[in-house]
């Protein structure tokens, strides 16, 4: 009997990533040169979701700064959104 899994832990990915983007006033293009990868790829990851490659996920997660238990570890969903706060608060700091 296959586990029920809930809602993906990488659904909020391209949201953050674009947020962290624009925090550090960086443009889409400036990120993805950065990571290695084309703007296109870059834009279908922040905004239909469409989910990186382990090694593009990596460089993404550290260049943006972001929490990698958030997309690993399932959380309460009170955890997860006091999460997404603090790292919404700490990208507004940048």
């Amino acid at each position: 009997m296959r586990k029920s899994r809930g809602r993906s832990n990488l659904s909020g990915l391209g949201s953050d990533i674009k947020a962290a983007r624009n925090a550090m006033g960086l443009t889409r293009r400036d990120l993805a040169e950065m990571v290695g990868i084309d703007p296109r790829y870059l834009a279908n990851i922040e905004n239909i979701g469409s989910l990186p490659s382990l090694p593009v996920f990596y460089e993404l997660v550290r260049i943006c700064k972001l929490p990698l238990e958030r997309y690993f570890f399932t959380l309460p969903e009170t955890e997860d959104s006091e999460l997404r706060q603090r790292v919404s608060h700490k990208l507004e700091i940048c």
